[in-house]
């Protein structure tokens, strides 16, 4: 059956549109009731005047129905601003003419020319439907489309417009003209299920369902009110729609043969075939005078029935043998709606295109676009009130436990050297003589420090000398002896013991700060050295935790867990944030502007549907957190240990770390002390050699000058004590080195006793034997003395000279000295570095 030719449809024509001169009405009635310039609303009038002419001489296509719906829509709009219907301040009057007598029709009702467009509407549809012939799979769905379009017309026009503009919007013409339209709808949805070759109880159901929305139309035609509106195309359309009738009851009777002989019931069978070879025969009497097409349709049907009924016979009558039943005792089919009035929508902005008269807002839309923003707030408030309440929970709870999901599993930074230290690494990769030159630096302060020290041991050797010649002296000769001197002497001499003091205090201080240079440098060379080494001994060289399975599980669950509750604040904020979004950008001024007062109630309610979706959303939300921290409660009790490990080793790590750092932050440092160190003794060196030899000078005049007394002390002396020595020149003092002083030399020794118990002079050559003392240099404390045993010191710190700029640089550790010794030691006159520098040491 799906190759049937088609049958013809029936379409309705359209109205003709008289005058409708609105402008000078609606320009008066913004003037007086808007207070605005009329001339403001020149372009939207102009405009609205040229839809409808487009609208009147509309076009025969899609596009003809398009502008039908957007003319009606802009009327809607207008009325709501501007009263024009019967009996209103700005009402009109507007003429069309009646489609059945052709006379014309006027009413002062704006809802008129809206009713008048929206007949046409539907009358478009409807011809533009029974327009293509049904060929295609496309064309059958077309075709439906139309005619479910035709019947939403014509059923809004019936359901919110007057009856009584004019005969053919009447109550009864609009129901013919809305089943009429369904049937036909209904009637190429079969054409498509036969083509589709869909089951064949389906198609009887279809076709059974054209069936009655014809016999609708048919009791309409029949009506004798009904039939003298329409007149003479009364007949015509009740012949052809009487055919229909009978005709798709054959249909269907055919295809419940047909599910008949799929179930294998062949009495039924035959039954339904008889039947619907018996409706067909009622349909080509009704035929008599109707087009080709329905003659060529009711033949192939007739083939296509007959075929059947005589093979279902035969087969019965000689096979099967099957009672055949009364079509009374079958059960009867009931037909199946699968269309419908598609609905019209005059604000839908995207048919009628923007309100042209938008800014005309009359004060009732407003005092009810303040109820509703009202209703809104409520919502919003009730809404925010449970979120605020979940949310305050959540954050004690989480509060409570000392969690973040981003700290809980630090696992990964265990397993990768940290950037910071990879750009110490590559600093050092440049410089691969860093910590030999640190040490070579060291090194050389510590020479120049033993340097130093040498001398002003030397410086002091020399005075203690001097000072037991003196003693000798004042026991041999008495007071009196003491002042062979010259008083410049002994400025000169307390001046050089004024200098020596000041060195050696300086030398002291320094001193201190050298043994802490040395150990801070100890401690910064090993780390140095990690950093300048291989990547994976530095890797090795950073602590990390470990963990047992059943731990690195317990752990996973804990951030897996947080993961969630991250998840749940995320999704909660973004919902909230949509339904602000929502709240704030819903606006139905315009909605309202052409609601009635009296469905503001039922607006309101519709519109506020648009948020249940955000707040079942919400609800699933806040109800799922309950859930949540009960399970991180659970898990927390697993991960405590675990916690206090991570957190014992990630401090290590940072320590570590920053340790690291500290000691490549303090290598400049470092190399800047030990340089100014270096300068500092160089500088004292050459004050201290200067010093030694002053006092070797005046010490050596002084002993000159005390050695003829001295001689004739001896002398006098000698003949009461033969067997004593001659007084020894040597200092008393414990604490010079005996391995480098002469005076303790036995043989001269011997030498001066046998000359003296002669009472002979001393050797010339003994005479002017010098009273200083050799060089002791050689035998004072190496560097390593000065090197202490491995204390540990925070990797950050450095040690501040007395006098060098402090911005910027590490601080002592904290096992230095008080800070008021500091402050002792920072005051002593230096040039600006750690050591006292310049006049300070003269």
């Amino acid at each position: 059956m799906e190759a049937v030719p088609r049958m013809p449809m029936i379409w309705l024509d359209l109205k003709e549109a008289g005058e409708f001169q609105f402008s000078p009405s609606v320009r008066q009635f913004i003037l007086k009731n808007y207070g605005e310039n009329p001339d403001n609303y020149n372009e939207q009038m102009k405009k609205l005047e040229t839809l409808r002419q487009s609208a009147v001489n509309v076009t025969r296509d899609f596009e003809g129905c398009s502008t039908l719906r957007k003319y009606f829509g802009q009327l809607h709009y207008l009325q709501s601003r501007v009263p024009m219907g019967a009996g209103q301040e700005a009402a009109v009057p507007i003429s069309w003419t009646e489609i059945f007598s052709g006379k014309n029709v006027t009413h002062d009702d704006i809802s008129y020319e809206q009713a008048c467009i929206l007949y046409n509407l539907g009358a478009l549809h409807s011809m533009l439907g029974a327009m293509d012939n049904r060929v295609s799979e496309e064309g059958m769905k077309v075709s439906c489309t139309h005619f479910q379009c035709s019947a939403g017309a014509f059923t809004y026009l019936r359901d919110h417009f007057s009856h009584n503009f004019s005969v053919d919007m009447s109550h009864q013409i609009l129901n013919l003209n809305i089943n009429l339209m369904l049937g036909q709808a209904q009637e190429c949805l079969l054409e498509k299920s036969m083509l589709d070759n869909r089951k064949s109880f389906l198609v009887a159901r279809i076709s059974a369902q054209v069936v009655d929305y014809y016999k609708e139309a048919c009791r309409a035609l029949e009506n004798s009110e009904t039939a003298s509106m329409l007149g003479k195309i009364q007949k015509d359309w009740k012949k052809l729609v009487q055919m229909k009738i009978y005709y798709f009851a054959a249909i269907a009777h055919l295809h419940m043969g047909k599910q008949a002989e799929e179930q294998q019931k062949f009495g039924e069978r035959l039954a339904y075939l008889q039947s619907s070879l018996d409706k067909l025969g009622e349909a080509i009497k009704l035929a008599k005078g109707q087009p080709d097409s329905v003659q060529e349709a009711l033949r192939f049907t007739m083939d296509v029935i007959g075929g059947k009924y005589n093979s279902a016979k035969k087969d019965n009558d000689f096979i099967y043998h099957e009672t055949v039943p009364s079509l009374e005792t079958l059960a009867s089919v009931k037909g199946a709606p699968l269309v419908k009035a598609l609905p019209v929508n005059p604000t839908d902005p995207s048919v009628t295109g923007p309100d042209l008269f938008a800014k005309l807002v009359p004060m009732a839309a407003h005092e009810a676009s303040s109820l509703y923003s009202e209703e809104k707030a409520k919502l919003l408030r009730d809404i925010m009130a449970k979120i605020d309440n979940k949310n305050e929970t959540l954050e004690q709870f989480m509060d409570s436990l000392g969690l973040e999901p981003d700290s809980v599993d630090n696992l990964e930074m265990y397993s990768h050297i940290p950037p910071v230290l990879m750009e110490k690494c590559a600093a050092l990769s440049v410089r691969p003589d860093t910590v030999k030159s640190l040490i070579q630096s060291m090194q050389v302060l510590s020479g120049v420090f033993t340097d130093v020290e040498s001398s002003l041991k030397e410086i002091k050797d020399v005075l203690e000398v001097d000072e037991s010649g003196e003693h000798a002296l004042k026991e041999a000769g008495g007071p009196a002896a003491v002042d062979i001197h010259p008083a410049a002497q002994g400025q000169a001499l307390a001046e050089i013991r004024r200098d020596l003091e000041k060195y050696m205090e300086a030398h002291e201080k320094a001193s201190f700060t050298n043994t802490e240079l040395h150990r801070a440098m100890n401690l910064h060379i090993s780390n140095l050295r990690l950093l300048g080494g291989p990547l994976d001994s530095l890797r090795e060289a950073l602590p990390r935790p470990q963990l047992s399975e059943e731990e690195v599980a317990g752990l996973q669950t804990m951030k897996r867990i947080l993961g969630k509750v991250h998840e749940m604040r995320e999704q909660r904020n973004s919902l909230e944030k949509q339904l602000r979004d929502l709240i704030q950008q819903d606006d139905i001024t315009s909605t309202l502007v052409t609601t009635e007062r009296a469905d503001m109630k039922r607006i309101f309610d519709e519109q506020l549907k648009k948020y249940e979706q955000v707040k079942v959303y919400i609800d699933q939300n806040l109800a799922a957190q309950e859930n949540i921290l009960k399970a991180l409660t659970e898990a927390n009790v697993q991960y405590a240990s675990v916690r206090k490990r991570l957190s014992q080793t990630e401090q290590q790590w940072n320590g570590t770390v920053q340790g690291l750092v500290g000691s490549y932050e303090a290598y400049e440092d470092l190399m800047k002390k030990s340089q100014e160190g270096k300068e500092f003794y160089d500088d004292l060196e050459a004050k201290a050699s200067r010093l030694l030899e002053k006092a070797k000078a005046l010490c050596q005049t002084r002993a000159e000058e005390r050695r003829p007394i001295m001689e004739k002390e001896i002398q006098k002396k000698a003949p009461a004590r033969p067997t004593a020595a001659k007084p020894s020149l040597k200092p008393r003092g414990s604490d010079v080195d005996s391995s480098s002083s002469s005076m303790e030399d036995p043989e001269l020794a011997q030498i001066n006793a046998a000359i003296l118990a002669l009472g002979g002079d001393l050797p010339e050559d003994l005479q002017s034997l010098p009273c200083d003392i050799p060089n002791a240099r050689g035998h004072l404390p190496g560097p390593e003395a000065f090197i202490p045993p491995s204390d540990k010191l925070p990797g950050s710190s450095s040690l501040p000279w007395p006098g060098a700029p402090a911005a910027g640089l590490p601080h002592f550790p904290a096992n230095l000295p008080p800070p008021e010794v500091l402050a002792r030691i920072a005051q002593f006159p230096t040039s600006g570095g750690w050591y006292p520098k310049g006049p300070s040491l003269r």
